[in-house]
């Protein structure tokens, strides 16, 4: 196919970027064309046209250069990433102009304000396999943040995707094969559906010099293959953004030693950051907390409840933050006034540091700048740590807010193209240049007056036309008085036209005013521009220790507002409160008033709290609200409850509720056991296990053997401090000095039943289903019915030693020896009777019913526990 020369510009760019949509700068619009111009045609319900080629058409789309954001930000939110070829040289020169492709935007590396949520990073990580051992690289370069991990041995591919969930990046690269590739797609669809995926060979990069350009030495990772990821990921943000980004400036390890581990499950489950209807912020931990008023505290508060502490030291110099504010109301809402007129520091300063600040950008980081002298004299008297802390490392930047003060006007528009945004005064050229644009008429009437005056020529008077430009004419009366300084431009029938070098400077002002305003206002704007970057370090480091404030300030105000306490924090591996709350559900009710429960969990006397009675009647609100109150106390943030001791857990475990992994082909019971299995092989003594309502996926009896097989291996093995609620009052009979039995206490009247939702200690027998299935609407006769048969059901097992009279084997710890696999295993084989009544005893010979007998002796030594 024979093409133009601009087409064929267009192909040799779109074979540079063949995985991007090229934006293609013609004149005052971007255009696609061939299958680019489809596909956004068809994403963005845009026009498909066509261009001449020569012999063909070309399919093709556009849209206007000065609108294009918002149509890049609906392709990039759908995962495609986008080139942006712009006219380098000067479009009204010969021949064709040249074109270059100067940023390319995709999901991870998006910097527009439509683009990012204020309350979240968006992050991009990049996953690199070396043998066993597996690297995550990932940044966030809105707000220059960098980070890496590293995950090894037979937990390795869990805890990555623990941490990819809590990163829920819209963009992962991931470079070469991984051995786990299928296993980390399914995880993707199921949970990241939204995450767009970015394959790259392992190209030679210069691991030194890329992390020597952005980190100090002293936070490199250790190991070479480390290293390389995170050079890998720089030199990939080099080639989208396509600018130095020295604001990427921090690498950090991410150390899960220091904090308190949280898997997907459990992120999921207590809704600590998003809820389960949804995704959103609504009805979350993180929702009822977030007083914050800046976006860096609503996004460093996000971080601070995915990551919550371990040392009891570092809780408690955050809890003597909160306590310093919860208790002056005054600082309180001093710190919240001024924090309300700052705006987003990290990202302004990204765009500064990109090149893609406006004018605007500057003004909100002048506000937010001048606001930090009074927000650190306001902090002069704080007295715990980590306020004197946030006190000296607050900067102040008044010769930044004087240049930007004397130099932006206080409304600019939007465009640097279009000037308006530099102060009169500021700069004498510009002064002189505005003057002359808006009062050339002024000027030149002076101009003629003066040269009247120096001439003594008293017709004589300044002109202008399209062909000379402008000029001073002379009848030819007055001649005889021209200097020699006037230069002759033309002769007419009765005067003559001249020029002069002043003239000649005024012309090439004027007619070119306002085209040098703009040029020199957009050189002055850069100038400022670089100015500042010289003390982006200096700025990025006050934005953090303002985000901590702002988190502190918050976690005050819940305090505040909603009556919490401090909890006390310990050692002794105890978790203790009193009247506590659920700081979710006491949200949400608005008619009926939360009642309080207790809980008193510990390794002397009550490790496994094993939790009986009704649906509906609070048992999971009730786990949930230990869960929740002990990673509050772990973040340092105070607590709904009257009194608390919390000694630090290392992880929080739950399985709560029912859900299908259809993706990977998984049942409801499925899916628990996975979560069970997962529980038991990774918590310890330390860890915090809430498990409701294990087993109830499969047949009663297979589900009490499952349910008391898991307690009896906590209680025998883990060790954990547990909270297990269930329906089969069978395994009350557990209760030794370690499982203490509680359950929810019910009034009944006759036939009608009252859940008193409050915790105490004993158990229950019954479960109220019926009457459960009577609040939730369902036909009288159907209860009625169901009320009957319950009654025969009961009768029958009292009478004939049924149902109430089973009691699963108990197995005794020196018989606990065996691994968690064979007693899952044996747990879901067919049960000796089903494995009898299938055999076909008649048509057997002697020796197959005497192997057989044998095989069943030993299915029964190991259902017993027996070897």
């Amino acid at each position: 196919m024979e093409l133009t020369p601009m087409m064929q510009q267009y192909l040799e760019t779109k074979k540079q970027h063949p995985d991007e949509i090229l934006f293609f700068r013609l004149g005052d619009f971007y255009e696609m064309f061939f299958e680019d111009a489809k596909l956004v045609s068809r994403e963005l319900g845009l026009t498909l046209t066509s261009r001449s080629s020569n012999k063909d058409k070309a399919p093709m789309c556009g849209v206007p250069y000065h609108a294009a954001e918002s149509y890049i930000t609906k392709l990039v939110n759908k995962g495609y990433k986008v080139a942006i070829a712009e006219q380098i040289g000067d479009p009204k020169a010969k021949g064709l102009t040249k074109r270059e492709v100067v940023k390319i935007i995709t999901p991870g590396t998006v910097l527009s304000e439509s683009s990012l949520h204020d309350a979240q990073n968006n992050y991009i990580a990049l996953i690199f396999e070396e043998g066993e051992a597996v690297a995550l690289a990932a940044a966030d370069v809105s707000t220059g943040e960098c980070f890496y991990g590293t995950y090894e041995g037979k937990d390795a591919q869990q805890m990555l995707f623990d941490e990819l969930y809590r990163l829920m990046m819209p963009e992962m690269i991931i470079v070469g094969e991984l051995s786990f590739r299928k296993e980390l797609a399914e995880f993707m669809e199921l949970r990241m559906p939204q995450c767009s995926l970015t394959l790259r060979v392992k190209d030679a990069v210069d691991v030194k010099g890329r992390l020597a350009q952005h980190f100090d030495k002293g936070s490199w990772p250790k190991r070479e293959f480390v290293q390389e990821a995170t050079a890998i990921l720089i030199d990939y943000l080099h080639e989208t953004v396509k600018t130095d980004l020295s604001h990427i400036n921090r690498l950090f390890y991410l150390d899960a030693s220091e904090n308190l581990v949280l898997d997907t499950y459990t992120l999921r489950n207590l809704e600590i950051v998003r809820n389960l209807r949804d995704g959103g912020k609504k009805d979350t931990l993180l929702d009822v907390l977030d007083f914050t008023k800046t976006a860096m505290g609503s996004r460093l508060l996000r971080k601070w409840l995915e990551y919550p502490l371990l040392s009891v030291e570092k809780i408690e110099r955050r809890l003597d933050g909160v306590a310093e504010i919860t208790g002056d109301f005054s600082l309180r809402e001093d710190i919240q006034s001024h924090c309300r007129e700052i705006f987003d520091f990290e990202r302004l300063l990204t765009r500064i540091e990109v090149g893609t600040a406006n004018a605007r950008d500057l003004v909100a980081l002048k506000l937010s700048l001048r606001v930090l002298p009074f927000l650190k004299a306001r902090l002069a008297a704080s007295v715990s740590s980590l306020l004197c802390e946030v006190q000296s490392g607050i900067g102040v930047f008044e010769d930044i807010v004087a240049l930007l003060e004397r130099a932006i006007v206080e409304e600019p528009g939007i465009s640097l193209r279009e000037g308006g945004i530099i102060k009169n005064g500021y700069n004498e050229e510009l002064d002189e240049y505005r003057v002359i644009s808006h009062d050339s008429k002024k000027l030149l009437q002076e101009m003629e007056e003066r040269e009247k005056e120096s001439t003594g020529i008293k017709t004589l008077k300044i002109g202008y036309n399209k062909v000379f430009g402008y000029y001073i004419e002379v009848r030819h009366s007055g001649t005889a008085l021209v200097p020699d300084r006037y230069i002759r431009k033309q002769t007419l029938a009765n005067a003559e036209r001249y020029i002069t070098e002043e003239l000649k400077e005024f012309e090439t002002k004027i007619l070119g005013a306002q085209e040098k305003i703009v040029q020199i206002e957009y050189r002055l704007f850069t100038e400022i521009r670089e100015s500042i970057k010289m003390e982006l370090g200096r700025i990025q480091e006050t934005a953090q220790w303002i985000a901590r404030l702002d988190v502190l300030a918050s976690l005050a105000e819940a305090a505040g507002r909603y009556g919490y306490v401090r909890p006390k924090l310990t050692n002794n591996g105890e978790i203790f409160i009193r009247d506590g709350r659920h700081p979710l559900v006491e949200r949400i009710l608005k008619n009926d008033l939360f009642v309080p429960n207790d809980a008193a969990i510990n390794h002397r006397d009550c490790e496994i709290m094993l939790i009986t009675g009704p649906n509906m009647a609070g048992k999971s609100t009730y786990m949930r609200q230990v869960a929740l109150l002990t990673l509050m106390a772990q973040i340092g943030s105070f607590v709904p409850a009257k009194e608390a001791e919390v000694s630090p857990v290392d992880r929080i475990f739950t399985r709560i509720g029912a859900s299908d992994d259809l993706v990977s082909g998984q049942s409801t019971f499925m899916v628990e056991m996975n979560e069970v299995a997962q529980i038991l092989k990774y918590a310890t003594k330390n860890s915090l296990v809430i498990l409701d309502e294990i087993g109830r996926g499969t047949s009663t009896f297979d589900g009490m053997s499952i349910a008391r097989a898991v307690v009896e291996y906590i209680r025998n093995r883990v060790h954990a401090k547990t909270l297990f609620a269930t329906h089969y009052h069978e395994l009350t009979d557990m209760e030794d000095e370690f499982i203490k039995n509680y359950c929810i206490a019910v009034k009944e009247r006759g036939t009608k039943v009252v859940f008193l939702r409050r915790i105490i200690q004993g158990s229950a027998d019954k479960s109220y289903g019926i009457h459960v299935a009577r609040l939730a609407g369902l036909p009288q006769n159907v209860t009625q019915r169901a009320q009957e048969i319950l009654d025969d059901i009961e009768t029958c097992t009292d009478e004939d030693g049924g149902i109430g009279a089973i009691k699963p084997p108990k197995l005794a710890a020196k018989d606990m020896v065996q691994e968690l696999p064979a007693v899952m295993g044996s747990l879901f084989s067919a049960s000796l009777s089903d494995a009898i009544l299938a055999l076909d005893v008649m048509a057997m010979t002697p020796l197959e019913a005497l192997n057989e007998l044998y095989r069943l002796q030993q299915q029964a030594r190991e259902e017993e526990g027996k070897r």
